[in-house]
């Protein structure tokens, strides 16, 4: 993971004493609901073999695998090899612009079976920092997407659509290397990946069980996965802007992912839910020496790496269930509101990172009505369910703050699929902070509907309909 000095209110440090911190408190992976068990297991005694590659890979070239070095090139090789081996188109991307002079290159493999226009992607950086041989980072992610590309070539099912992974070069200096193959697509092959899924440092030896926007739909089936454990994660808060996701949320493709921390503390409630060190950080070897095997949590490796293959399964997979046709990864465009205003039309001044009020998530969010006279103001976007969808429902988080008082309707909030309004809520409905609220959208299955968020207050006292994170949900 790339070092950024604040990153959404925490100040990362450098963590100056190392060590091997208790492990979170295993339990059987195999525990999972057995509506999961179409994925298979990844064996996580096979994740380590190649850390043990990675780490002698390192051990014979000055100790690191910094992009710029031969201990990179060796990584590549190694696992070029084991993808080519395995029936994989597998090529190797030189970072021509933008990346450290003299890093190594992307490497890119794809499954050549399912449907090339819907590429789901699943990648995590190879490289690592020039201080030691980076095993939690991102080891850990690099071993874990090998060995799940390696199992789906094995177990060879029939696929409904495309998968690709990547293992990105120069990361630790900028995210360069995802930045550069984002940037270099042509915006038609940019649009057929439906979603983007980013592995940094999963083995964190005091780490947490965290996701990448974990409300939205991309987040679905690794949220579901993790859930089936009992695991409750959590927002990727500290990660957020600081790996290979961030090229691709640039340009609006949808993206989520593991990850079990790096430099921040973990708290006490985190400690008592996933045990652990309370005040500790997550990896006390973040960018150190000490970032060697012994720096590895092999129980949440073992969740993360499983957490891949299920994830990879409902996405790309004919499971034979029917329920992968309704796959709801990116139906909603920009429903976090980070990336500008598009495709969303209407009142678009109402989106943006205002001050007085907070994002849901994110910096960004849509504020509707709160001016306290006379006035409509609405956003739009239109949406198209997929057909396969038994159940779909639009979820929303929405925050009511308002001046007037009692129980009394004066400013109301609509949700429309196209002339039908679905829910109304009022200046009645005022609280704290953000809640989460959903619509039934099943009816709408197969077709593309018009949604529309409005706001509307009478002549005084302001009521703010604060809007975020917008997903589309199958079920």
């Amino acid at each position: 993971m790339k070092r950024r000095l604040a990153v959404a209110g925490v100040s990362l440090a450098v963590v100056l004493g190392c060590g091997t911190l208790p492990a979170v408190a295993a339990d059987s992976v195999h525990t999972a609901d057995t509506t999961l068990s179409a994925a298979p297991d990844v064996d996580v005694n096979k994740v380590k073999a190649h850390l043990n590659e990675l780490s002698a890979i390192a051990g014979r070239n000055g100790g690191n695998r910094r992009s710029t070095g031969q201990g990179y090139r060796d990584s590549v090789t190694y696992v070029k090899g084991k993808l080519q081996a395995a029936g994989y188109t597998v090529t190797e991307q030189p970072c021509t612009s933008g990346c450290t002079s003299g890093a190594g290159p992307n490497l890119i493999a794809e499954w050549p079976k399912g449907d090339a226009n819907n590429v789901y992607m699943f990648g995590a950086h190879l490289d690592g920092v020039s201080a030691g041989p980076g095993m939690n980072d991102n080891g850990s992610g690099s071993a874990a997407l090998l060995e799940n590309a390696l199992t789906l070539a094995q177990q060879n099912p029939t696929m409904r659509n495309r998968v690709r992974f990547a293992w990105w070069t120069d990361e630790e200096q900028g995210l360069n290397g995802s930045d550069f193959y984002v940037r270099s697509l042509p915006s038609t092959e940019r649009a057929k990946i439906k979603a983007y899924y980013n592995f940094d440092m999963i083995a964190s030896t005091n780490g947490g069980y965290f996701i990448n926007h974990i409300t939205s739909s991309a987040a679905a089936p690794m949220k579901a996965y993790w859930d089936s454990l009992g695991l409750q994660p959590e927002e990727n808060t500290e990660g957020a802007g600081r790996s290979d996701d961030y090229s691709f949320e640039q340009y609006s493709i949808p993206t989520s992912g593991y990850a079990m921390g790096a430099s921040a503390r973990k708290t006490s409630a985190q400690a008592a839910k996933w045990g652990g060190t309370a005040s500790r950080a997550y990896d006390p070897c973040y960018h150190s020496s000490c970032d060697t095997l012994t720096n590895i949590n092999t129980t949440g490796l073992d969740r993360a790496s499983d957490g891949i293959a299920y994830t990879l399964w409902q996405r790309a997979v004919d499971t034979g269930t029917g329920g992968g046709d309704c796959d709801t990864a990116g139906a909603v465009a920009n429903g976090g509101f980070e990336s500008g205003t598009s495709p969303w039309t209407g009142t678009t001044g109402a989106i943006g990172a205002h001050t007085g009020q907070s994002a849901h998530s994110g910096s960004r969010f849509a504020w509707l009505s709160g001016n306290g006279s006379t006035s409509t103001e609405s956003i739009s976007q239109t949406v198209t369910v997929p057909a396969g969808c038994s159940r779909a429902s639009l979820s929303y988080w929405l925050h009511i703050d308002t001046d007037e008082s009692g129980s009394t309707v004066y400013d109301r909030f609509t949700v429309r699929a196209g002339g039908t309004t679905l829910a109304t809520l009022s200046n009645a409905n005022a609280g704290s902070g953000y809640v989460q609220r959903s619509v039934d959208l099943s009816a709408y299955a197969g077709q593309t509907v018009t949604l529309t968020f409005t706001g509307s207050e009478d002549s005084s006292l302001q009521t703010s309909f604060l809007l975020d994170d917008v997903t589309l949900q199958s079920g």
